[in-house]
């Protein structure tokens, strides 16, 4: 089984190929706001890598938010396309869950500007704190590893590999029934979420 995995929901654009378990071709590059531009040139480039035919895709998997408005739409459109088009399963996971992978208690932030985070918490499988929009006041990042805008809490940006986020987490993306109804995750903010 053949999965097409394309993450352009905020500041990396990735495309990943993964064969049954494994990774067999994958691109993942900081072009924030250009994922637009760029995206062809990666889906091209995974696929001429793995040597395997754009029509051999058995599914996708998009991250579907939160994120960028225009970043978002950009997989999901393309995810829409193409499983109307061979027809493919398609797939969604939150972008907060993607980059937070297996890993134990720790928290995803994302930049939501105005003095706002995206955020969730995660410990392996177990969603500990749904994903929210908050202000970054309100976020005590003292007893968690920190994924994603670090700096916005004191700490260091991270965002680990992409490509080997969406193998981990494969049995908990979310099977689109109609891939005509995806919407993108927009998340309002919280009144009160880490107090």
């Amino acid at each position: 089984m053949l999965t097409l995995c394309i993450d352009t929901a905020y500041k990396y654009l990735s495309c990943v190929l993964i064969e049954d378990d494994r990774i067999i071709s994958s691109y993942s590059h900081e072009c924030f706001k250009k994922q637009s531009e760029e995206v062809f040139v990666a889906l091209n480039e995974v696929f001429d890598q793995a040597k395997v035919d754009r029509k051999s895709i058995d599914s996708i998997c998009i991250s579907e938010g939160p994120g960028s408005y225009t970043g978002i739409r950009i997989a999901m459109t393309i995810a829409k396309v193409i499983g109307e088009m061979l027809p493919c399963d398609v797939y969604t996971i939150s972008t907060l869950r993607l980059y937070a992978a297996d890993r134990r208690n720790c928290l995803v932030v994302m930049d939501a500007r105005a003095d706002r985070v995206y955020c969730g918490i995660y410990d392996g499988d177990l969603v500990v704190k749904e994903d929210a929009a908050v202000p970054i006041k309100e976020v005590d990042a003292r007893d968690y590893t920190v994924i994603g805008d670090g700096e916005l809490l004191g700490k260091s940006n991270f965002y680990g590999d992409i490509a080997e986020a969406f193998l981990k987490t494969k049995h908990l993306w979310e099977k689109a029934e109609n891939i005509s109804f995806l919407t993108p995750k927009y998340l309002k903010e919280s009144e009160s979420y880490y107090r």
